[in-house]
């Protein structure tokens, strides 16, 4: 599960590098809407988040960015709150199920805070996929697992998106943890950047993210650089 700047490095590449990476293997795409303070990314999608915004992209250009390709492979909106919330949970969701987005992502809503949010998206058939992080409380990951939508998105480490050289010693044992609270699928993301991180995490999730790695490839050679880590990528996983 790739994931993209929606917009970046602007709006035709960014279309072309979703595509490509469906050719490549990709089996759902995780499409960030841009915002000015992303808190849970490190510095190379922060990067990207600000050059979409200054090139002016827009909510509605990425929303149909989504729904150009959402026929070709499931996407998945990665979004922060302020933007759902300013234009109100239920008319935001609507606008995304519209365009044909299979799920959504909103990294800094808590738990506690998202049902209006939840609720919105079980009336329009969007997941809500939480994420549960290294230092969750078995309590609270099955708060998490019991309201989850979709998959669950493992963390796989404190701190921001951004590549690694290594992945963290307790992987498995976050894993384990989630999937001992739900039968859904669970996905790991952050820090996940290499053929071997990914084959690592293969071992035990059901779902493999790499975001800042393929930003920067989209950023550095469009669509074809996506392309060939992607197919790189997914051909370690099936190794």
């Amino acid at each position: 599960m790739p994931y993209l700047m929606g917009g970046y490095p602007d709006i035709d590449t960014s279309r072309a590098s979703v595509l490509a990476a469906v050719e490549a293997g990709a089996d759902l795409v995780e499409l960030g809407i841009p915002f000015s303070d992303p808190l849970a990314d490190g510095p190379v999608i922060h990067a990207a988040a600000t050059a979409a915004l200054d090139a002016g992209v827009t909510l509605s250009e990425v929303l149909a960015l989504c729904e150009s390709v959402a026929g070709e492979v499931p996407v998945v909106l990665m979004v922060y709150a302020n933007p759902v919330l300013a234009h109100g949970a239920e008319h935001f969701v609507r606008r995304a199920a519209g365009a044909g987005a299979a799920g959504i992502i909103v990294p800094d809503l808590p738990h506690d805070e998202a049902g209006a949010v939840r609720e919105a998206c079980t009336a329009q058939g969007v997941a809500l996929v939480p994420l549960v992080a290294p230092t969750s409380s078995d309590h609270r990951v099955e708060e998490i697992a019991r309201d989850a939508q979709g998959f669950v998105y493992a963390v796989s480490l404190t701190g921001t998106t951004g590549e690694r050289a290594e992945l963290p010693r307790e992987l498995e044992r976050t894993v384990g943890r989630v999937k001992g609270a739900t039968e859904l699928p669970v996905a790991v993301g952050f820090g996940v950047s290499t053929g071997e991180h990914a084959r690592r995490v293969a071992d035990v999730a059901d779902g493999v993210i790499v975001g800042s790695r393929v930003v920067r490839a989209a950023g550095e050679g469009g669509a074809p650089a996506v392309h060939r880590l992607v197919g790189e990528l997914a051909e370690a996983l099936a190794a």
